[in-house]
């Protein structure tokens, strides 16, 4: 690392706090942000909150930890009658303010976590029925609901939309995209862009996600250019009277020294990391909260067939790296097809930018073209007819109907790679052991990608539902409370969005009003013990 001096670290220091040193107190004076040899002490402000993340799920969290509020419009019906007698119950009350596992209770819906699915319904009724219904909601900024706040991202506002590949059309229709206060096709409209379709370029979405923090007044909590080294826990022995501290990383649940010795409690998250400077130079820092929520969503690290040969700097793992490969012309003149691996839409997507490059295409994926899980099953063939066109080539130009190698593109169901080799070869096996060797001028595998949560301890495999394995968006999400998205292994540790298995932008959002919901409650209980004498603690009200 580039260590910057105390200058450079106190004006980062200065930017942190900016906004937050007047919203907690006129004795703060400065963020806990240190030098990374430093260990912390109580003098240090501890914030309520540290987002991890600023795609999406990191914006929508912020809006309602910013204080805007969803109510039930005056006018509104829902064409749920249940549900929408539930809402006029509390008519007067936010939806943050209202118990969301009686509202969510008997819904139904695409998504496994009941509070997405209530919010979703809010936000666009009937979805999933080919109705256009406008939401129920109206929203209502309420200052003295603010919750003290920071959203740490690599890049911009926006997350991984920024670097997806901008030819493609997202699967999702434009307004399901959207964030709570501004329909995408407002924002359209201002910036006189002209949406032709339903579905949108990703890079819009990128641009939408990222003038939707500017134009709802979100900017002064997000921070870019920053990039997360560790989230850890902080200990302290209760009898301590030098009240010495001891750091022990996540998910850690009991320590070596508490069986028979000296009993530890958990204190607040310490949060390590650095900020890129624009001279490349790295300005390490040090932030205190008394709660962080995961919004890093599932793009960080693309999935690996774990084969030999993998490395090799011919086989690629991104549409990005494929694009750029195009672009350059690296595969201008090739005789030898194109192998792409995966059977999901990133591989479809892949298709079609080589077919429409006049590129020939080898295509590789371990299901049947009959497998009812296929992603192309359930995408409407009007709405979806790119995608369709990549599937009836998968059923219709397999080598098994014929011997030779289609001249434009070519399939190989229910096939595994073995090995990839030197001279650019590979190994394939069919279902029933037959192997082949195909020649390829590039190999592109595309079979899904997985969060990338090396800060944590164990890459925080022991906050899944399945312990010791990798976190994934399908097999393998954080396990969280249904109703509030707080760990069920990890108090004080929050997750949302693709991490705990809602991919769609649609319904991450119900992550966001889970959590609020929570930390407001929570917040509102420590100012009553404030206010009574009876409370204190490390963090602020």
């Amino acid at each position: 690392r580039s260590y910057s001096g105390p200058e450079t670290e106190g004006q980062l220091l200065n930017s942190f706090v900016q906004y937050f040193g007047d919203s907690l107190g006129r004795k703060i004076k400065r963020m806990p942000l240190i030098e990374e040899t430093v260990l912390p002490g109580d003098s240090l402000l501890t914030l309520p909150v540290v987002i991890i993340g600023n795609g999406p799920s990191g914006i929508c969290l912020s809006y309602l930890l910013s204080g805007y509020r969803p109510y039930l419009s005056p006018e509104a019906i829902h064409p749920n009658p249940i549900l929408h007698t539930k809402l006029e119950e509390a008519r007067h009350l936010s939806i943050v303010d209202q118990d969301l596992e009686y509202l969510s209770e008997g819904l139904e819906g695409r998504s496994s976590n009941p509070v997405a699915v209530l919010f979703d319904t809010l936000l666009h009724p009937d979805a999933d029925f080919g109705y256009d219904y406008p939401p129920v909601l109206h929203w209502k900024l309420e200052q003295h609901n603010y919750i003290p706040h920071i959203v740490l991202g690599k890049g911009p506002p926006g997350g991984a939309w920024h670097s997806m590949e901008g030819s493609m059309l997202t699967i999702s229709f434009g307004d399901w995209m959207e964030l709570p206060g501004l329909t995408f096709k407002e924002w359209a409209a201002s910036k006189r862009r002209n949406i032709k379709s339903d579905r949108v370029m990703p890079e819009e979405i990128a641009c939408y996600y990222k003038h939707y923090v500017k134009v709802m007044g979100l900017q002064k909590n997000f921070r870019d250019n920053v990039y997360i080294t560790s989230v850890s826990r902080l200990y302290r022995g209760k009898d301590d009277e030098d009240r010495s501290q001891l750091n022990e990383n996540i998910s850690t649940q009991h320590l070596e020294m508490e069986d028979g010795q000296k009993s530890l409690i958990k204190r607040n998250w310490e949060v390590r990391g650095y900020q890129r400077a624009t001279d490349g130079s790295h300005v390490p820092f040090c932030l205190f909260a008394e709660n962080v929520a995961l919004a890093t969503g599932t793009f960080d690290s693309p999935g690996r067939l774990q084969v030999e040969g993998e490395d090799f700097p011919f086989v690629l793992h991104s549409m990005s790296d494929f694009g750029a490969a195009i672009s350059k012309g690296k595969l201008r003149g090739k005789t030898d097809p194109v192998l792409i691996v995966g059977a999901g839409l990133t591989a479809a997507d892949a298709v079609l930018c080589a077919y429409n490059n006049n590129i020939p295409v080898i295509h590789v994926f371990r299901r049947r073209v009959t497998d009812t899980s296929l992603i192309f099953k359930q995408l409407p063939k009007k709405l979806y007819p790119e995608y369709h066109k990549v599937y009836h080539m998968m059923c219709t130009q397999s080598h098994t109907v014929d011997s030779n190698l289609h001249s434009a593109y070519t399939s190989f169901p229910e096939h595994n790679v073995l090995s990839f080799k030197p001279e650019m070869k590979c190994v394939l096996q069919s279902a029933s052991g037959l192997k082949k060797i195909l020649k390829f001028s590039v190999a592109l595998v595309l079979i899904g990608s997985h969060p990338n949560l090396f800060f944590l301890k164990d890459q925080g495999h022991s906050i899944g539902h399945h312990s010791n394995q990798p976190i994934t968006c399908k097999g393998n999400p954080i396990e969280i409370d249904p109703y509030t998205y707080e760990c069920t292994k990890e108090a004080n540790l929050f997750a949302l969005g693709p991490l705990v298995g809602d991919n769609f932008v649609r319904f991450l959002k119900g992550g966001a009003l889970g959590i609020a919901r929570c930390l407001a409650i929570r917040q509102k209980k420590k100012h009553e013990l404030i206010e009574s004498g009876d409370g204190g603690g490390d963090g602020v009200p």
